[in-house]
């Protein structure tokens, strides 16, 4: 409960202040509990109201509005986030505007540029030169299952065990694994998981986390599949 409060905490803190201008007077609201999955849109529209700016946001398919503490950003630049809530009909008292849904986000972050980004995925696909066989759990997935049921499994909970290939830290917020096992399916054999733990390359590592299809997170860094915000056990 210690963990869950100090997480809520900044977006209600967020939250009452942005209310000092954009007060909900609405006695309809409805808020979700506070989520933390990483989640990345392209800029489409940007009204600043006080200390605030309002982010009118494409993901895939999805159009979204999120409010964030006042940042520097164009149209068609792109923001990571992984905390933030959701507020239904939300009254901006500055903007007279009702949003039938919002994102109060806390840690929104510009995504890295191009350059930065190829810190974390130079030798994106490492080369499956080395003999690698490790032991699949039996409450886990392999990566062939993974790439092959990927998606029946997009957004759920999946475990697996490799062995680290590739490490790079605090990029965006996150430390970037990449691990294979030895299995491949059609040619994929090497999957890339996000955490806040640190690992070292020639780990063998148990992860645990969220399967996304097809993340965007810009300058060209596509991901038709990734485990997002693992719980690692390194062995």
């Amino acid at each position: 409960m210690k963990i869950l409060s100090y997480l809520v905490l900044p977006i209600f803190l967020f939250m009452a202040g942005c209310g000092n201008n954009d007060t909900n007077s609405d006695e309809k609201v409805q808020s979700s509990d506070m989520q933390s999955s990483s989640r990345s849109g392209e800029v489409m529209d940007k009204i600043d109201a006080g200390n605030y700016s309002y982010l009118q946001l494409k993901e895939n398919d999805q159009v979204y509005w999120a409010a964030v503490p006042t940042m520097q950003i164009e149209n068609g630049e792109q923001i990571f986030f992984s905390d933030y809530m959701e507020m239904k009909n939300f009254k901006s008292e500055t903007l007279d505007r009702t949003f039938e849904s919002l994102l109060f986000v806390n840690d929104a972050n510009k995504v890295a540029d191009k350059k930065t980004l190829q810190m974390a995925h130079a030798n994106l696909k490492p080369d499956n030169e080395m003999e690698i066989s490790v032991e699949p759990l039996e409450d886990g997935k392999t990566l062939a299952q993974i790439f092959s049921e990927k998606e029946s499994l997009k957004n759920k909970t999946v475990k697996v065990r490799g062995k680290v290939v590739k490490f790079n830290g605090g990029i965006m917020n996150r430390n970037w694994i990449h691990i294979q096992d030895g299995t491949d399916n059609e040619g994929e054999y090497d999957l890339l998981i996000t955490s806040k733990e640190s690992v070292k390359v020639g780990d063998t590592i148990t992860a645990e986390g969220t399967l996304a299809t097809d993340k965007d997170f810009g300058a060209g860094y596509f991901y038709p599949v990734l485990i997002e915000d693992a719980k690692i056990i390194i062995e």
